[in-house]
């Protein structure tokens, strides 16, 4: 069965961020091993430097490669990704499986974003959009995206 990570900066603190995911995440279990997989936040000030969000992204950037998994195709969430479609979504998980892959490892960074070296060694980038989301929110969006994905491919109605 497929693993699929959403390695992601911070925890969710809201309640109804947290019960939003454990849904998804009921529903995911019939169709691969799904897991979030939480790096601490890089402390930073108010008013950072450009040097202190620099070495903040670096930092954040280390704790999630050491949580990618070998033989996983690799997805960063960052604003100059690919804006694509769900069902575009759901070949490129479907694809990767088919390829030999043993997990998808998709990346959400902090508020200062995802280090060159994290994006240099995905396989692919993907964008929300061109609109700002909260970091709760957009790891809410994606793991509903993935289970839409693993609908599609099913050919169920929960996809119209």
């Amino acid at each position: 069965m497929l693993t699929v990570n959403i390695i992601c900066v911070g925890k969710l603190k809201e309640k109804y961020w947290t019960q939003a995911i454990a849904e998804y995440e009921k529903r995911l279990s019939a169709f691969c091993k799904f897991n979030i997989i939480e790096v601490n936040e890089e402390k930073i000030s108010d008013n950072p430097s450009d040097s202190q969000i620099q070495n903040t992204i670096v930092h954040e950037g280390e704790r999630i490669e050491s949580k990618l998994k070998k033989n996983s195709f690799v997805v960063s969430m960052c604003i100059e990704g690919k804006i694509i479609s769900s069902e575009e979504l759901s070949q490129m998980i479907e694809k990767a499986s088919v390829e030999g892959f043993s997990s998808i490892d998709f990346i959400i960074g902090g508020s200062w974003g995802i280090s060159q070296k994290l994006k240099g060694l995905s396989n692919a980038k993907i964008s929300m959009g061109r609109m700002t989301f909260p970091h709760q929110l957009a790891r809410v969006m994606l793991t509903e995206q993935i289970y839409r994905s693993f609908q599609i491919s099913s050919h169920t109605k929960y996809h119209k």
